[in-house]
């Protein structure tokens, strides 16, 4: 496996911030921007699936990014919870739901993944490197 050097290059970073931009899209285009609560409750938890990806990277440990990747997990659900809020109160349609559901699920399953992986391997991370 190529190393990656950059948070930007993981493919689960880049499909949480393509969710967080869906999910920002939703909050300028709908009525969902005068729910003050539940606009920044979603808001911040698309977020925090995107910047804990990036900061448990950037923390160069193995079993730091494993947590780190456990709360993003954790935060795409929150967010996929959030979703269902959004759409039982009719502010996006079934097709608009299903959508964002959709890559809810997909992004969490390959955070999963990634966990599993970082627990078989060996690897430490680039902190623990022998100089």
């Amino acid at each position: 496996m190529a190393t990656i050097k950059r948070f930007e290059d993981l493919d689960i970073w880049q499909l949480a911030r393509e969710l967080c931009r869906d999910i920002n899209l939703i909050i300028t285009t709908t009525t969902l921007n005068k729910n003050y609560k539940l606009r920044d409750q979603i808001d911040a938890s698309s977020g925090s699936v995107m910047d804990n990806i990036a900061e448990g990277f950037e923390r160069d440990g193995k079993n730091e990014f494993r947590q780190f990747l456990s709360i993003a997990k954790g935060s795409c659900g929150e967010t996929r919870s959030q979703l269902y809020r959004v759409f039982d109160r009719k502010y996006i349609d079934t097709e608009l739901f299903e959508k964002t559901k959709e890559k809810t699920n997909v992004l969490s399953n390959k955070i999963g993944v990634f966990i599993n992986y970082l627990n078989k391997t060996e690897y430490a991370g680039t902190k623990y490197k022998k100089q």
